[in-house]
C-alpha cells in the first residue's frame, strides 16, 4: 500500500490545479451562478483526473477545505474518506456553502456515503440560510440515488421536510427540494405516490402565497 500523503501536501495540490486553470472557465462559472472571486477556473474534468491521481487522502481534504479557494473545496470533496468524515466536519462545511455547485458536489460525492447523511440531511433542511438549506435538500436528493439498500419508509419524514420548502422563494431551495422530491419519487411506486401527493400541497401553498403576495401589493 503506497503511503498516505499528509495535510502538508495541500501547496502542491492547490500549485497542480493553478496549472490547470484557464480564463475561460472561470469566465464561464459567472454565467452559471457560481462566484469567480475565489475560483481559480478549473474544469471539472481536470479536477476528476487529478482526483484520481490522489487517491483518498482524509487530511488533505480537511486542509485543502480551509484554502477556500474554490476548486481547492471540489477536490477536497473527490478526495475525501466517507468513513472518516465526522457530524462536526460537516457542520463546518456547511455552513461554509456559499454556491450551488459545491453544495451538490460534496453532498453528491461525499457527504451522501457518511454515516451522519441522513441526521444532516434532515438538519440542514430546516435551517435559514439559503445554501445550507439547500444542502439538506441536495442530501436527500443524492440519498435517495445512491442509498438502494435504504427502506422506503426511511424517506417518508424527509418529504414533510420538502412540503416545507414550498412557500420559500429562494431559486436554490426550491431546486434543491424539487431534485429530492423527484429523486425520492423514483425509488418504488408507494414513493412516487407519496411525492405525488406531497407535490400537490406544495403547488397549492405556492399559489396560496403567491395570491396574498398579490393582495398585499395593492
Amino acid at each position: 500500500m503506497p503511503p498516505r500523503r499528509s495535510a502538508s501536501d495541500v501547496e502542491s495540490a492547490v500549485a497542480s490545479l493553478k496549472r490547470l486553470a484557464n480564463t475561460r472557465t472561470r469566465d464561464d462559472m459567472k454565467r452559471y451562478g457560481i462566484p469567480s472571486e475565489k475560483a481559480l477556473g478549473v474544469p471539472m474534468a481536470a479536477m476528476l483526473k487529478l482526483s484520481k491521481e490522489i487517491g483518498c487522502d482524509h487530511d488533505l481534504a480537511v486542509a485543502l477545505w480551509k484554502t477556500d479557494i474554490y476548486e481547492a473545496r471540489m477536490l477536497a470533496s473527490l478526495v475525501g474518506e466517507a468513513d472518516r468524515v465526522t457530524p462536526a466536519q460537516m457542520d463546518r462545511w456547511c455552513r461554509d456553502f456559499d454556491n450551488w455547485g459545491i453544495v451538490d458536489t460534496v453532498c453528491f460525492k461525499l457527504f451522501d456515503r457518511s454515516p451522519h447523511a441522513w441526521k444532516k440531511a434532515a438538519e440542514w433542511a430546516r435551517r435559514t440560510k439559503e445554501f445550507e438549506k439547500r444542502a439538506g435538500y441536495v442530501l436527500m436528493a443524492c440519498l435517495a440515488l445512491h442509498d438502494k439498500r435504504a427502506p422506503d419508509k426511511a424517506f417518508l419524514p424527509f418529504l414533510t421536510l420538502i412540503e416545507d420548502s414550498a412557500t420559500d422563494g429562494r431559486n436554490f431551495v426550491v431546486k434543491g427540494a424539487d431534485w429530492a422530491l423527484r429523486s425520492i419519487a423514483r425509488r418504488s411506486s408507494m414513493l412516487k405516490s407519496a411525492a405525488a401527493a406531497a407535490s400537490k400541497r406544495m403547488k397549492a401553498a405556492r399559489s396560496a402565497s403567491r395570491r396574498v403576495r398579490s393582495a398585499k401589493a395593492l
